[in-house]
């Protein structure tokens, strides 16, 4: 049971994390000056947002090593 807990903790710090990389690079992105800038800070704002599916996705493939309670 301990494992299951840490496994579901694990994903939300996760999740946690990649949100305030996501918030800070949406930042960057907005006080961009130039259309260059704008689209070199969007590649984070975009790399977070696949990171956040990818944790997802594999948290749902994970679901079936956890037994239902």
């Amino acid at each position: 049971m301990d494992e299951v807990i840490d496994l579901r903790l694990l994903f939300h710090q996760l999740n946690n994390q990649l949100g305030i990389i996501l918030a800070n690079a949406e930042l960057l992105e907005a006080k961009a000056t130039d259309e260059v800038s704008r689209a070199r800070e969007a590649q984070p704002a975009a790399s977070a947002l696949d990171a956040l599916g990818t944790a997802g996705e594999i948290r749902r493939g994970a679901s079936y090593l956890v037994p239902e309670q």
